[in-house]
């Protein structure tokens, strides 16, 4: 940032402690400014309940940095939609030209963003990717669930939910999304190995990034093989989102044994009503939080981890108000976005 500071040179002496104090406070201003590290969070996109607790955990860490006397000055940016891979790009290369101290990345493709991250790398601007892998080296750390064991957890459950035979499908969410591809994995892997009894009736579609294509390829499966299905498997937000929906207009939601991943006010409230079964959750504000810890650890030149596991559960409707449940079902998105 530059701050040009004009003063008149013309004064008496009775003014001289006057220009020092300004001079003083100023120089106080420049300090200020300077050692106040100017970290970018880029999320997917910026329209799910998921990214907005990303956010609430990044302010919590510049919070409890504040309170360490550390100054973090937290820029949230993002694509508005998670396929706009384009708009990401740019957003990265924005802040890398603007040399921001650091940057806290959940990547919407693990190869499209290699370029930029490399790029900034280049630059000194430590990248830490959370969320969502990155095929990449230059990162200085990656803050994620296990994803594939989420998709081992769904599995295992919706397996035992339908009594280890009958006939399921898997709804993907898009090519590239790192995350969600090891979620889909994880699930075809102990479904294939411990469930053998299970026909798999459809695990190629993809839902695309938003509810309401979610919704629409979710309509087209039920419309296929809705007299069939006896379980359902949704990999993210909008996935699980897309097919509550789709279930209760087929009116099929209950009956169909259905896990899904993620937490939010529409899949809570399903989960609350037995439309859905259980869900796969993550805790997106300890990711959001850990990112910016992370990264700000790097920029003062502390070792950090290659990579932090931030944990993966499962939430039915008996275990919702468990307290150990309640900043990931019901994060205080409130007290930290303002």
């Amino acid at each position: 940032m530059l701050v040009t500071l004009c003063f008149n040179l013309s004064f008496s002496p009775m003014k001289k402690p006057l220009f020092a104090t300004l001079a003083f406070l100023a120089v106080a201003a420049l300090a200020s400014a300077a050692d106040t590290y100017q970290i970018a969070v880029i999320p997917k996109g910026t329209t799910h309940e998921f990214w907005k607790s990303i956010h609430a955990g990044a302010e919590k860490a510049k919070v409890e940095l504040a309170a360490q006397g550390i100054a973090v000055n937290i820029i949230w940016k993002g694509p508005l939609k998670e396929d706009d891979r384009e708009q990401q790009i740019q957003v990265v290369e924005n802040f890398v030209g603007r040399r921001v101290d650091g940057i806290v990345l959940a990547p919407l493709d693990n190869k499209a963003l290699v370029a930029p991250v490399e790029t900034a790398r280049r630059g000194k601007i430590p990248v830490v990717i959370i969320d969502s892998a990155l095929a990449s080296k230059a990162i200085t750390s990656y803050v994620s669930t296990d994803n594939r064991e989420g998709g081992r957890i769904a599995a295992r459950n919706l397996g035992r939910l339908i009594g280890g035979k009958g006939n399921v499908i898997m709804l993907r969410l898009a090519v590239g999304s790192a995350s969600t591809e090891e979620r889909e994995e994880g699930f075809l892997e102990v479904m294939k190995k411990d469930f053998p009894a299970v026909r798999l009736l459809s695990t190629d579609q993809h839902a695309g990034v938003t509810r309401d294509t979610a919704k629409q390829v979710s309509e087209n499966l039920i419309s296929r093989y809705g007299r069939e299905v006896t379980g359902v498997y949704t990999c993210n937000e909008s996935t699980t989102a897309g097919m509550l929906l789709a279930l209760r207009d087929a009116g099929l939601a209950g009956k169909v044994k259905f896990v899904g991943f993620d937490s939010g006010e529409t899949l809570n409230a399903g989960l609350k009503s037995g439309d859905i079964d259980g869900l796969v959750v993550q805790n997106p504000m300890n990711m959001g939080y850990l990112g910016v810890k992370t990264v700000v650890a790097a920029i003062r030149g502390e070792k950090v981890p290659v990579q932090i596991d931030t944990g993966v559960g499962f939430v039915t409707k008996a275990n919702f108000n468990d307290p150990a449940m309640a900043e990931i079902v019901n994060p205080p998105l409130s007290k930290y976005l303002k």
